[in-house]
């Protein structure tokens, strides 16, 4: 198989994803499937358990989140802007560890979005990734990312310097468009941008679902979860819901079947995947560093 999942939330993402890990685990090896990710909303709360699922099965487990980024400081906690892409609160991106000291980056990151940035959501910033970024593999995620958003303002312009910013950042090889197989008219004006995008600066693409639920039949399922996240009724009319039933874990066959002319983004799944490796240690303890103040002892 030349395809994997790289952007996927399970039951981690909490009242968004509605995908048990044990189940996804046999459902792609049933795939023929050899790789698989997980990007949670924020957290790494599934991680350890989804290593070990996707291992037990034969599975290659790639660690990874979608991280909330704030548009400007992680310090500023106020909404401002004109209504476009520049007043939201925080924008999407996906990273993937490569390594050790990769999980050790994303964990950081991740961190400091509760401790330092947390408005609304858990977020980092820019500052931060430049710090930390080293180990990581970085997607341009949904149609929420900066990238994305800026592409439906009609700021292609400023979409394609905002991805060579992130090249940059992450370090040739490490940064992607995200193509996604959804069909609704957003993410096809975005995924003709992207195409453009790569074409003129050389980023590569890489073809993604934005897994929420494991096959179709479970969007109504996750329908629900929704309407527990927003307080809402499904009879409610003016409500925030997905805009398709496409947000489930496809097959091979189903993306290439969507993205007939960007083979090379399928390919880039497994690419990506490879360039990953992050081993768990569960054999050792493995306690946090604590620096004593001065004047204090580590012995009282």
């Amino acid at each position: 198989m030349s395809f994997c999942h790289l952007h996927l939330h399970t039951e981690f993402s909490l009242l968004d994803g509605a995908i048990r890990i044990k189940e996804l685990a046999k459902r792609v090896k049933a795939m023929g499937m050899t790789s698989c990710a997980i990007t949670d909303h924020g957290n790494m709360f599934g991680a350890v358990a989804f290593y070990k699922a996707m291992t037990a099965e034969g599975i290659h487990p790639v660690i990874g989140c979608e991280v909330y980024v704030a548009p400007e400081s992680r310090f500023i906690k106020t909404v401002t802007g004109t209504g476009d892409s520049r007043s939201r609160a925080y924008y999407h991106l996906i990273l993937l560890a490569k390594d050790n000291e990769g999980l050790a980056n994303l964990n950081r990151l991740v961190s400091k979005g509760y401790i330092e940035g947390f408005y609304r959501k858990p977020r980092i910033d820019e500052e931060l990734l430049e710090q930390y970024h080293e180990g990581l593999i970085c997607l341009s995620a949904c149609m929420a990312g900066k990238v994305g958003s800026l592409i439906l303002d009609g700021n292609e312009e400023e979409a394609l310097q905002t991805a060579v910013r992130y090249a940059k950042i992450f370090g040739r090889g490490n940064y992607y468009l995200e193509v996604q197989a959804n069909t609704t008219p957003q993410q096809a004006k975005i995924n003709a941008a992207l195409v453009r995008i790569s074409n003129q600066t050389g980023i590569p693409l890489v073809a993604t679902n934005d897994c929420h639920y494991l096959t179709m039949s479970d969007y109504e399922t996750h329908d629900v979860l929704l309407c527990m996240q927003t307080g809402a009724k499904q009879s409610d009319a003016e409500r925030f819901k997905m805009p398709t039933n496409d947000f489930y874990v496809k097959s091979e066959t189903e993306m290439r079947r969507f993205f007939p002319e960007l083979n090379e983004a399928i390919e880039n799944t497994t690419k990506i995947a490879n360039m990953c490796n992050v081993e768990y240690d569960f054999n050792n303890i493995h306690l946090p560093e604590f620096d004593v103040p001065e004047g204090f002892s580590s012995n009282a």
